[in-house]
């Protein structure tokens, strides 16, 4: 079955270590068959939420910037993917203030299923993502037919395309991609 597969990548960095992940991701999955779409954040004006929970009424936050259009295409999609770097044993800021901007679809009726991270940090150790996947995790459970359906772990990668050192990692994302 041909799935609708969204990656948002949430690094500030154009072409940064977790934008080529999702970009292996997103081939397999267009290799599968799937239609893909990728939406980087640093091309995007997102606000930070206000917490007036008027989008649980009217299905529409207040603020008006990007966000208005990045939902439509998540509540539409199968397959969400989550690409971020890990700064300080977390997810970016910017990935972080998207999920709260996404109160809106909690009371809506949303496509998406199968969700997946794809984190890089510095750090060696897999542990780093630890923080990442929690608070991922804790929004996933917001939504009760969608699960985290996997995880790719980038770590040793801080320079600006060192990713491509780690081919194995590139391998990874883009089976989880083919896999769907």
């Amino acid at each position: 079955m041909k799935k609708k597969v969204l990656a948002l990548s949430t690094s500030p960095r154009r072409g940064g270590n977790s934008e080529l992940l999702a970009d292996a991701f997103l081939a397999g999955a267009a290799e599968a068959g799937h239609e893909t779409e990728k939406i980087c954040l640093y091309d995007q004006n997102i606000q930070f939420c206000r917490g007036c929970l008027a989008c649980q009424k009217t299905k529409r936050c207040i603020i008006r910037d990007d966000v208005e259009g990045i939902l439509e295409k998540m509540r539409r999609v199968d397959v969400l993917v989550f690409a971020t770097p890990i700064y300080f044993y977390e997810m970016s800021g910017q990935m972080k203030t998207l999920l709260d901007r996404t109160n809106p679809l909690f009371p809506a009726e949303y496509a998406f299923r199968d969700i997946y991270l794809l984190a890089t940090a510095a750090d060696g150790d897999e542990s780093a993502m630890d923080g990442a996947v929690k608070g991922l995790e804790g929004w996933i459970s917001c939504f009760d037919r969608a699960k985290l359906s996997g995880v790719v772990r980038g770590v040793g990668v801080d320079s600006l395309g060192a990713i491509q050192t780690h081919p194995a990692l590139l391998e990874r994302a883009a089976r989880m991609g083919r896999s769907l």
